[in-house]
């Protein structure tokens, strides 16, 4: 896989800006993708060597519309850790 195709998006919750200051960035990733895929994508992407990468299966969530139920799509999260005074630029906000 690609690392465009690996790193999908960027998770901007609260509690993803609030780790921010420990050097640790929240990344929605494809489903199959492994640590050593995740850590290669985000040093071919922005240039900085990860010190980890954590994953966790974010399980879909139960949604009542009406009288109608359905669920939320689950996804696969990561936790990227980054050498002490580096940061990705291109997520500072």
């Amino acid at each position: 896989m690609e690392p465009y195709q690996i790193l999908l998006e960027p998770i901007i919750t609260e509690k993803a800006l609030g780790v921010r200051t420990e050097n640790v960035y929240v990344f929605k990733v494809h489903p199959k993708a492994t640590k050593v895929d995740i850590k290669s994508a985000i040093h071919k992407l922005f240039n900085i060597m990860p010190v980890s990468v954590n994953t966790v299966k974010m399980k879909g969530k139960r949604r009542v519309l009406g009288n109608k139920i359905g669920r939320t799509s689950s996804y696969k999260k990561a936790y990227v850790v980054v050498p002490s005074g580096k940061k990705i630029e291109e997520l500072e906000v």
